[in-house]
């Protein structure tokens, strides 16, 4: 036990010692902590650019571009009579969307026939997408249903139920508060894993072969790092910028060990493949993207291809990922994320037997 936290404090020199490994396992998580979350701060994209085609300029149609106007989502590029001039700013990325206010919008109304107001947008990006879609619809539902009052007894025309959005965890339904809880893992899978095959790479650059204690006291280093990563994100982090947080607290605490040690065991055993402590970045390069990626956050795996979301299921990142979202932003329980916290430990244990072997013998 004694060189076990003889080798455990030197550890933690050698780390202070190599500006690379600490730079990599501790200060780049104090960095990105407010890297990733500043850059999304606003949630929201804002005065996305539009295109009013208005075919009839009447008094309802200015009633509607002035209701938009005071929408932050949408800001008002140009108001055109002609589609084709609007159609031609979206294909010249001027604006994201076109609304198209027809000539018989006020008859329609009037007389409760059939008609339509025609919203264009472009499908480069969703997020602008949806938030300019929101933007034009709560305006113009407003003005119609206001508008349609002086018509009540004489027209058949009724606006539709509108339907109200209430998110369950992502309160604000801002991207900051989605994608930061899901990024969060993957900074310490990626940080950990790094740096915990700098190092060892760096050791056995001077033909290194570790004693047992030593072994496990680098593991508990990786582990306490690694630990210390997660709390302070998903706590002070998650907290400073207002996330959705707290889920299930005391289930965060217990399964948070049981991920960082499935990392460092990964990160131990690929070490022993590298000869110097540099290729460590060749396979986070390559490799940060992907992980995200097949996560399930940015895109569900049941929309993927079978042999894809079947490599998805099978990295740890993706069980981290899954895990501490289900318990951070959605209070799961501990039954309710049992498979991604057996498929953990089971991960931890075949790695780490793999590491101990190939650095004691190998």
């Amino acid at each position: 036990m004694k060189s076990f936290f003889y080798y455990y404090l030197q550890t933690f020199k050698n780390i202070a010692k190599n500006q690379s490994v600490l730079t990599t396992m501790i200060l780049s998580v104090i960095f990105y902590s407010f890297f990733y979350p500043t850059a999304y701060k606003a949630q929201h994209a804002e005065s996305l650019p539009i295109v009013i085609v208005d075919e009839e300029q009447s008094q309802l149609s200015n009633q509607i571009i002035t209701q938009i106007h005071k929408s932050p989502n949408v800001e008002i590029r140009a108001v055109t009579a002609n589609f084709l001039e609007a159609k031609q700013l979206v294909q010249e990325q001027k604006a994201d969307g076109i609304l198209l206010l027809p000539n018989n919008l006020t008859k329609s109304i009037r007389h409760g026939e059939n008609g339509g107001i025609g919203i264009y947008l472009s499908a480069a990006y969703f997020l602008k997408t949806k938030q300019i879609g929101v933007a034009i619809a709560e305006s113009v539902e407003s003005t119609l249903a206001e508008y349609a009052d002086k018509y009540a007894n004489i027209s058949a025309f009724e606006p539709s139920i509108p339907i109200h959005q209430i998110p369950l965890f992502n309160t604000l339904s801002g991207y900051g508060s989605y994608i930061f809880p899901a990024v969060a893992p993957v900074i310490i899978h990626q940080t950990i894993f790094l740096g915990i095959c700098m190092l060892i790479a760096g050791y056995r650059e001077s033909n290194w072969r570790p004693e047992p204690s030593e072994f496990w006291a680098l593991f508990a280093v990786a582990l306490t790092i690694g630990s210390l990563g997660c709390y302070y994100l998903f706590g002070f982090t998650f907290w400073l910028y207002d996330y959705p947080r707290g889920g299930n607290f005391i289930a965060m605490l217990f399964t948070v060990p049981i991920f960082v040690a499935c990392v460092a065991a990964i990160g131990m055993f690929l070490s022993t493949f590298l000869d110097i402590a540099e290729r460590a970045g060749h396979v986070i390069v390559v490799s940060s993207v992907p992980l995200f990626i097949l996560s399930g956050i940015a895109w569900p795996h049941s929309s993927m291809p079978l042999w894809i979301s079947s490599i998805a299921t099978a990295l740890p990142s993706t069980h981290g990922v899954m895990l501490f979202v289900k318990l951070n932003q959605m209070g799961a329980t501990l039954s309710q994320v049992a498979e991604h916290v057996w498929f953990l430990v089971i991960t931890a244990m075949v790695f780490l037997a793999l590491a101990y072997y190939r650095l004691r013998y190998k």
